[in-house]
């Protein structure tokens, strides 16, 4: 479990708390949405899961450009200054902190994997499949 859902689970916790208690549950309702909202915008953006840079970076904090392309602003979803300062709203501590996941990029696939078919990307193509009547005259296979 992330830090996100760490939160998740808080805010849960809190929303079903406030439907217990005898008093109006409207404001700790109007918290919970607040707090949804905001782990909605802060959250690894499952498009960019297969990055080797973005796949664990906090989609609401957002890039930086440098030259032709962008780096995270937060690194790790752990890391978001938005998710802290929720984790604190909801008793977070450094041991519970310690204990979270740390949401890991992909691990890249050994060059032999990704270079299999002879240094190529894809398989070289080659003629020896095509129908004789389409060789003409001057065929070299």
């Amino acid at each position: 479990m992330d830090l996100h859902a760490w939160i998740t689970q808080q805010v849960d916790l809190a929303e079903a708390e406030a439907h217990a208690v005898l008093v109006d549950p409207t404001p700790l309702l109007r918290r919970c949405e607040a707090d949804r909202r905001i782990l909605a915008r802060h959250n690894v953006d499952p498009q960019s899961a297969g990055s080797r840079t973005l796949a664990t970076a906090c989609g609401g904090c957002g890039v930086e450009w440098v030259q032709d392309y962008c780096d995270p602003i937060t690194e790790n979803i752990n890391d978001c200054p938005e998710l802290l300062d929720l984790a604190h709203a909801h008793g977070v501590t450094p041991d519970i902190l310690a204990g979270l996941d740390r949401p890991q990029p992909p691990e890249p696939k050994p060059l032999s994997e990704r270079y299999a078919n002879g240094g190529y990307l894809t398989p070289p193509l080659t003629t020896a499949d095509v129908p004789a009547a389409l060789r003409g005259p001057n065929w070299n296979p």
